[in-house]
């Protein structure tokens, strides 16, 4: 069995499954509080493993290979929620700390199991049913009203996993390709009413096992295409009332899923009975999350620093912003595969811009790195942002 071995200075070892963008921004983190990483990625030329030295090539459905490589970490935490819930348990059972635990992280890679939670608990949530049938989706409907939106419980993100439904016939075709002939249970599909929204939120915060917690402003988020594409901290004109309830609720669904680390609630801003906004839960993410991205370079303290400190257990960093506003803009593929020369060019155009790429191969649509602007004035931060995006993905020439 392989075993742990610490750097000098007694220093923690911190393991990540998975090797995307989430954990290639948290290896600056870890650098800057003393603290190694590990990480077992799907492959060795991964954003993740271009950074981070102590990389072992795995796959997190392995459950000998994620379970070896977690004895040689302090601490297990995740890039994805995509590690199945029974190779964690089985990992817990060996005494192996791993942040979020299992029990937590169940609801945020099943969004069954999420949703029958958080309506246990009271907290708002688009009405739902789980369905196997055209028949039970046709009476949802009927109860709810059209469109409405149909999910798969495992596996969707930026969008994929979500159908927005304008008639039943639309649904056909997914509940046929899920009735597999050798399944030996009908699929279960997780149907929404579709919320009538003023725009889409997202509050984060951390907490680590002692129960200390801490909250970034509200956020406000920009979807394009199901891929979030911008996001504005704070969340501009959000009522004191209403940020002050859906940090709340994100601190509540913290306490209670007994999450450790940094969770992201994304929330629908609707209108509330009484004139003043109110909040719908839609997702839940247990770690660093997209809506977070502005905080690396626009909060004294964070995400990435500060998830290495709720799962270790350090004392969490202060999340309050360094500016008034920060805009973060995701940066797509566009046509052209070589990005070097458009980054030169944002960075001498506007020195006070801030450029993350990811590494990744340029594929259209496919987010490849972020931009962020941190300043006084939103109008000319979200310029300044939105045209740095847009040259690096080639959208604009100049």
């Amino acid at each position: 069995m392989p075993h742990l071995e610490r750097p000098s200075g007694g220093f923690p070892v911190v393991g990540i499954v998975g090797g995307g963008q989430l954990a290639r921004m948290t290896q600056p983190a870890a650098i800057a509080l003393g603290i190694r990483l590990r990480l077992l990625a799907e492959d060795s030329a991964s954003s993740a493993a271009q950074v981070i030295p102590d990389t072992q090539v795995g796959e997190p459905h392995d459950a000998v290979g994620v379970t070896a490589f977690a004895h040689t970490c302090d601490v297990l935490t995740f890039d994805h929620e995509h590690v199945p819930t029974p190779v964690l348990r089985s990992i817990e059972a060996e005494g192996i700390v791993v942040r979020p635990g299992a029990d937590a992280l169940e609801h945020a890679s099943d969004k069954a199991v999420m949703r029958s939670r958080l309506t246990e608990l009271g907290v708002p949530c688009p009405r739902w049913r789980l369905v196997t049938e055209l028949t039970e989706l046709e009476e949802f409907g009927d109860e709810v009203g059209w469109p409405l939106v149909l999910k798969t419980p495992r596996g969707g993100y930026d969008g994929k996993g979500v159908l927005v439904l304008d008639s039943l016939d639309e649904a056909k075709d997914w509940l046929d390709r899920a009735h597999r002939p050798d399944a030996d249970h009908a699929p279960v599909l997780l149907a929404e009413e579709l919320v009538s929204f003023r725009r889409e939120l997202a509050a984060l915060v951390a907490r680590s096992p002692s129960g200390q917690a801490a909250a970034w402003p509200v956020v406000e988020t920009l979807q394009t295409d199901g891929v979030c594409r911008e996001v504005v901290a704070p969340a501009p004109g959000l009522a004191p009332e209403t940020a002050v309830a859906a940090t709340e609720i994100a601190l509540r669904i913290a306490g209670e899923l007994g999450v450790v680390g940094v969770l992201a609630v994304e929330m629908f801003e609707v209108d509330g009975p009484d004139g003043v906004p109110s909040v719908v839960v839609n997702e839940l993410a247990m770690r660093p999350h997209n809506s977070g991205h502005w905080s690396m370079d626009g909060a004294v303290t964070g995400q990435f620093e500060q998830h290495l400190r709720a799962v270790l257990d350090l004392p969490l960093g202060d999340p309050r912003p360094r500016a008034p506003w920060s805009v973060m803009v995701n940066v797509l593929g566009g046509e052209h595969a070589e990005l070097y020369s458009a980054y030169l060019h944002v960075m001498a155009r506007d020195p006070g811009v801030k450029v993350h790429l990811y590494g990744k191969e340029v594929r259209p649509g496919r987010k490849i790195g972020h931009v962020t602007v941190s300043g006084d004035d939103l109008d000319d931060v979200r310029a300044r942002a939105r045209h740095a995006a847009d040259f690096i993905t080639g959208i604009i020439d100049e």
